[in-house]
């Protein structure tokens, strides 16, 4: 049976746990909180003891041989276990079709199986789907469209027991702009800030503002608007708060390799309309990209991309260097080109 997430935590809790579980989607954090699910209705069953089985090394799959010994094999701490199987691209294979497909046939009784996928299509599927869907649940975690976000956010809402009239939920999706992680984290804040009261629109961007007035994303959309000044400010702040350069780098990262990527489309007169629907970058956010795109042509988003690295390197101490100098540096020069000449960029 394919359920939504969501109603596979509602199944969680008024039955007893399936043999099988897949869960699947491009959108990380809902695939993330499933499991998760699965992982607590396992401790709550009795289950503490668990294998994870994934793709190491040079490997592109796990070690079938490996995991369908594991289902067969009688543990030697538990009476009961939880498998994990981790299959990034979603794709098994023949070979791992045929192992989960015989593990659903004749599911061990002292073995649950948890499969968790980030990739999810229609083309996807198979028998060996088909074979988890007949003894288990299937759990597809489909990105959240634009209309259903101020949905979702107030479910979310309601889950922390707070309460926010429909003004105030639609600012907060607007904010975050289809990003769901930046959503539960404004959500959980907000737990944090708010008295009791129905939040109202006014409401909600004071604590909203007061929470986050100087968190990554704006740093990142300074940057990509072009607003130098903004930048330096709000980095300040962001280290003035104790923040570390590591904690900030991996969402600097994925903005430049999304940028890079729409560059070399747009370098190459392929269609960037295409390329913003293949990112998920929803409309509000595209004139932004945009104006970037014009102020670097793509082998400047490229090393750009690679300053990010020695950013890195620096907070790892793996090179010298003050990184929360050279993370303002970074963000200046994806803000104003003439930045670049803070940086040892090539063809800058």
């Amino acid at each position: 049976m394919e359920l939504t997430p969501e109603r596979l935590l509602a199944q969680l809790d008024s039955e007893a746990l399936r043999p099988v579980y897949l869960i699947a989607g491009p959108e990380p954090l809902r695939v993330l909180e499933a499991a998760d699910a699965v992982r607590a209705a396992a401790r709550k069953q009795g289950i503490d003891e668990r294998e994870v089985y994934e793709a190491e090394g040079n490997q592109r799959e796990p070690d079938w041989n490996a995991l369908s010994g594991a289902f067969r094999a009688p543990s030697l701490f538990a009476s009961r276990r939880l498998i994990e199987l981790r299959l990034p691209s979603g794709k098994p294979g023949k070979e791992g079709a045929e192992v989960i497909s015989d593990f659903c046939a004749d599911p061990p009784h002292d073995v649950n199986l948890l499969i968790t996928a980030g990739e999810w299509s229609k083309q996807h599927g198979g028998k060996w789907s088909e074979a988890v869907g007949r003894v288990g649940h299937i759990a597809v975690a489909w990105a959240i469209k634009p209309h259903e976000l101020p949905e979702w956010i107030e479910r979310r809402l309601r889950a922390r027991g707070l309460r926010a009239d429909r003004d105030a939920v639609q600012s907060l999706a607007e904010r975050v702009e289809g990003n769901l992680l930046a959503a539960a984290q404004e959500v959980d804040k907000l737990a944090l800030l708010s008295d009791g009261e129905t939040i109202d629109l006014e409401r909600m961007q004071t604590l909203v503002a007061d929470a986050a007035r100087f968190d990554v994303f704006r740093v990142l959309d300074a940057a990509m608007n072009g607003q130098g000044g903004q930048v330096s400010r709000m980095l300040a702040g962001l280290r003035a708060e104790g923040e570390a350069v590591p904690a900030l780098l991996g969402m600097v990262v994925m903005e430049l390799q999304r940028t890079a990527a729409l560059a070399r489309v747009n370098a190459r007169g392929g269609n960037i309309n295409a390329e913003f629907k293949a990112q998920r970058i929803w409309d509000s956010k595209q004139p932004m990209y945009r104006r970037a795109l014009q102020r670097h042509d793509a082998r400047r988003w490229e090393a750009l991309l690679a300053q990010a690295g020695r950013v890195d390197r620096m907070a790892k101490g793996r090179e010298s260097g003050d990184a929360w100098v050279a993370l303002e540096r970074l963000l200046l020069a994806v803000a104003e080109p003439r930045a670049l000449r803070l940086l040892a960029v090539s063809g800058a």
